[in-house]
């Protein structure tokens, strides 16, 4: 019986230490579905399937942060740092950030939060080798800055040198595959970012393109949610004002694209066989504009995910993964 325990001891220690390690960057506030991904992680975490290191906000929207601050504790894990731009925003009626900071509470702000590079270099630096998943769910400066940023009090690599050494792989939700024009998170009205990332990115990168959570609509199920939740207060507010689809608002939340949601998805479960087929044999070609084409060729340390479920199907397991309700 000691030897059964010993060994069922080491496992879980063993189970607990392979947690994937993540770093989410986020454009939190405008489309929803940002908030999908964060309340996933959460969930996954709370099961002790990840653990959700930090979340780097690029949205300078001044309720951004204290949105997501909020969402971290109402899941019960303040623990979970937040880092931010420190550019300058502006309040955007229809973000949902505002709705949430001003229901539950939270304790960062855009000025308190911490700046996005420092605290990327801090957590790279005190990381394993080859420890850290970065999963993008937004436009790409937050990265392009760790990239070009030098030694500092946390390591006297340069940001290429430290991502190189401390991640394991990039999760990236943008463009199109495999190939199309403008995508909001290759082009944030920021022309060439995307170009700079991934020319400059040697570890693996996974891209889970705008197509895949096109067609695959969620968010009804909040309906019968508590009404006392982000979830639910967010995704209403989002369908009341957002302008895709306030012009048809009657009280009710309405299902919308799931993007970000299959990153996270992809990110901590795999999935590969299950949910997706990995596209490999080539690598992403990014132009200035946030436009993209996939050059076939050789098997580079690109991929990207195709769907290989049903659009339905595959709704109604990211909602149980927001919810919580699933195995």
């Amino acid at each position: 019986m000691k030897r059964l325990l010993f060994f069922l001891s080491i496992f879980i220690t063993v189970s607990l230490h392979s947690q994937t390690k993540l770093i989410l960057d986020t454009d939190f506030g405008g489309d929803a579905d940002d908030l999908g991904a964060l309340a996933m992680l959460h969930n996954f975490m709370n099961r002790e399937e990840c653990e959700l290191l930090a979340v780097m906000v690029w949205n300078v929207e001044p309720y951004a942060v204290s949105a997501v601050d909020a969402v971290n504790r109402f899941y019960g894990n303040p623990q979970v740092k937040v880092g931010t731009r420190k550019d300058k925003g502006e309040p955007i009626d229809w973000n949902h950030s505002k709705v949430i900071a001003d229901n539950f509470p939270f304790e960062l702000t855009q000025e308190s939060a911490r700046e996005s590079t420092k605290l990327y270099r801090e957590i790279l630096a005190n990381s394993a080798d080859g420890e850290i998943v970065i999963m993008t769910v937004g436009p790409l400066s937050n990265i392009q800055r760790l990239l070009q940023s030098g030694p500092d009090e946390f390591s006297n690599l340069d940001g290429k040198s430290l991502v190189e050494q401390k991640v394991k792989e990039f999760v990236i939700m943008g463009g199109q595959f495999p190939s199309g024009e403008s995508e909001w998170n290759f082009n944030g009205n920021m022309l060439g970012v995307t170009q700079f990332v991934v020319s400059n990115i040697e570890v693996p990168i996974t891209f889970s393109g705008y197509e895949v959570g096109l067609d695959i609509k969620s968010g009804e199920v909040f309906n019968n949610i508590d009404h006392n939740t982000p979830l639910y207060k967010a995704f209403f507010h989002f369908s009341k004002y957002c302008p895709w689809l306030n012009d048809r608002f009657e009280g009710k939340i309405y299902d919308n694209s799931t993007y970000d949601q299959t990153a996270v998805l992809y990110a901590v479960r795999g999935g590969l066989g299950e949910y997706w087929e990995r596209i490999e044999g080539g690598y992403c070609l990014p132009d200035e504009k946030g436009g993209n084409q996939w050059i076939e060729g050789p098997k580079t340390n690109h991929s990207y995910l195709k769907l290989l479920k049903s659009n339905e199907e595959m709704a109604s397991i990211i909602e149980g993964f927001m919810i919580n309700d699933f195995k």
